[in-house]
């Protein structure tokens, strides 16, 4: 594949939207089976020709049930949450794994991953919460950040003020008083962006536990997510961020079980209404870890020639 003399390679890269709710919707991502002897450099051509926002490689690994990378169309990056519930979801419907545990070998480290009932599950680590007070030490208000989403201090739900949460990466969550506010915001995406800088945040999850709308049952908090840092101006699901949302839930709004299920994507421009499962793992109501995930659905099969 060095040399123009060489054949041209077709390589099929599965189309898996992880998340989805009711087999519709969520966040698709590309996977790429048994990809040993492809250079990174072939599998940026490859995540730049599928042109999602994420490409997963799939390749044998000597530590872990497999090993991940994880591909942009323009670079590398060590982990991407819902590229990873998309391959588990459809390397168990293929009989590669079954129910229990197994693992991913990624260049961030390996993560602990757990399958059951066709729902692949992530882990997260225990949380760290940063309050608006102390982002000031970075150049950054509360006042800054409403601002980047047109809304104030009159919108917020008073029984949770913004804070950064961090359970393996930072996001800002943010409480807002109903789904009427959370569905109407318009987000700056350039101050978000330079906020996110400064902070250095994967994005915003602003979320509303007022869900009550059709085929919401069971759900404890509705969400939207921006990340214009890594090019996502609003993502339909994301499980690294729904994370650090059930933290809030159980720690601030004292919203105490251990499961918690989020709905992500209704209020997209293009909506893909999207479910996340957390799962919290508590000692003497202390949480010190969490499990996030769903389950994944092949949308479609792509050819990328090389």
């Amino acid at each position: 594949m060095s040399t123009s003399q060489e054949k041209t390679h077709t390589i099929p890269v599965q189309i898996v939207n992880a998340f989805v709710k009711n087999e519709t919707g969520g966040n698709p991502a590309g996977v790429v089976l048994d990809a040993d002897h492809y250079s990174d450099a072939q599998k940026l051509l490859i995540a730049q020709k599928v042109g999602l926002s994420e490409t997963a490689f799939v390749s044998k690994s000597e530590t872990c049930g497999i090993k991940l990378d994880f591909f942009t169309p323009t670079k590398r990056i060590a982990h991407c949450g819902h590229a990873t519930i998309a391959t588990f979801s459809y390397l168990a419907e293929l009989g590669r794994f079954g129910d229990g545990v197994t693992s991913k070998e990624t260049v961030d480290g390996p993560r602990k991953i757990i399958l059951e009932n066709g729902m692949a599950y992530m882990e997260q680590l225990a949380p760290t919460y940063t309050p608006a007070t102390d982002w000031v030490d970075h150049g950054v208000t509360l006042e800054d950040v409403l601002n980047s989403l047109s809304i104030t201090e009159d919108d917020l739900d008073d029984r949770a003020r913004p804070v950064l949460v961090n359970t393996g990466n930072n996001f800002i969550v943010i409480a807002v008083k109903n789904a009427e506010i959370l569905r109407n915001i318009t987000p700056d995406q350039d101050a978000i962006n330079a906020i996110s800088e400064k902070l250095d945040l994967i994005g915003y999850y602003l979320f509303t536990t007022e869900t009550g709308g059709a085929g919401d049952t069971g759900i404890d908090a509705t969400t939207r997510m921006f990340a214009p840092r890594y090019g996502i101006e609003e993502e339909a699901a994301t499980g690294m961020a729904a994370g650090p949302l059930a933290c809030v839930l159980h720690d601030v709004l004292e919203i105490k079980k251990d499961s918690f299920l989020i709905a992500q994507g209704a209020f997209m421009a293009e909506p893909s209404p999207s479910q996340i499962k957390v799962t919290l793992n508590l000692k003497d109501d202390r949480i010190t870890g969490l499990m996030a995930g769903g389950k994944g659905k092949v949308m479609k099969n792509l050819e990328v020639v090389l």
